[in-house]
């Protein structure tokens, strides 16, 4: 049960918001319902991710994976449906999505996919825990430019995991929306 209520005041200005997130993604999202009651921080918000939206030095597989692990480290389970969802529609295959809590034992991923979701869980440590020789191990296939792109991305979901997973939000039904194979079918 959300901890903030998800019916804000239907101003104009949420109204408007409302429509944008129905049209983008077929419902409200509850993390920008929880934020209606709050205009300047939703208007801040949503300027905010749409400059996120922006970045596009780093591959998504990435990026994707890096979200993943942050949020489930954190402990977001509406993250992590939207980010299911959202990964699979760039192409992440359901099946790596869903092995991330225990990508250590998994065979799906590469040596490069294992840095990223070990540096966003070292990131996400309390303290942080990223050491030197990881980060050198990123520097082995990403730039500076990539790296600080991943770095933020981190930063960001861990922003979005903290939140909603304080807010009390839970997955809104977005994970079924992914494409299920055909022998699962």
């Amino acid at each position: 049960m959300a901890r903030i209520s998800l019916n804000p005041p239907k101003t104009l200005r949420y109204r408007a918001a409302a429509w944008i997130t129905r049209r983008m993604y077929g419902k409200e999202l509850d993390p920008a319902r929880a934020m209606g009651h709050h205009m300047g921080v939703a208007t801040a918000y949503s300027i905010f991710e749409m400059q996120v939206q922006r970045w596009r030095s780093l591959p998504h597989e990435y990026k994707d994976l890096a979200e993943m692990a942050a949020s489930v480290r954190i402990g977001c389970s509406w993250c992590v449906d939207f980010g299911t969802w959202a990964a699979t529609t760039h192409g992440i295959p359901l099946e790596k999505l869903e092995a991330v809590p225990a990508w250590r034992e998994s065979g799906l991923f590469n040596a490069e996919e294992r840095a990223v979701l070990e540096y966003a869980e070292a990131m996400c440590a309390d303290p942080p825990e990223v050491t030197d020789e990881l980060t050198d191990r990123l520097r082995g296939f990403l730039s500076e430019k990539q790296i600080v792109e991943l770095t933020m991305m981190v930063a960001v979901e861990n922003l979005r995991s903290r939140f909603n997973a304080a807010a009390g939000l839970t997955g809104q039904g977005f994970k079924d929306r992914c494409d299920v194979p055909a022998d699962k079918a």
